[in-house]
């Protein structure tokens, strides 16, 4: 259904140093970027194949960024250790803890998920569904 969705951040850097940390153990990495300090429109693109990102972050002034408290995106993870790792790393860059790694029964019996909030405020979430 989606092609794509970015966030707006305060300060690309930061958010890359983010983004770069926390989606790798995922399997995601930089697909291009934009980044000319000083400059408006900076960007930066996130995906598996170079030139096709599905998540992008662009820096934009203070009062177009995050969605409100009821936004949240989930990035799909190969496997609960990527999900422990996707954690971690948000929480070494700049991400606060918004649900620790574990099973979430509620939404189903193999639904394992971590959730954070990036340093702009926008909730996100790494899972998988994937029976052991």
């Amino acid at each position: 259904m989606l092609h794509h969705i970015s966030f707006g951040v305060s300060d690309i850097a930061r958010s890359a140093a983010f983004y770069d940390a926390a989606l790798a153990p995922l399997g995601f990495r930089r697909v291009w970027e934009d980044i000319r300090p000083g400059e408006d429109d900076q960007a930066v693109g996130y995906g598996l194949t170079d030139g096709n990102d599905k998540f992008a972050i662009k820096e934009r002034a203070a009062a177009d960024l995050a969605a409100g408290p009821g936004f949240h995106l989930a990035f799909a993870a190969p496997n609960r250790a990527a999900v422990d790792a996707f954690h971690a790393a948000a929480l070494r860059t700049g991400g606060s803890d918004n649900g620790a790694p574990g099973l979430r029964p509620d939404y189903g019996p193999h639904y394992y998920a971590a959730f954070v909030i990036d340093p702009d405020g926008f909730r996100i979430e790494a899972v998988t569904n994937i029976a052991l």
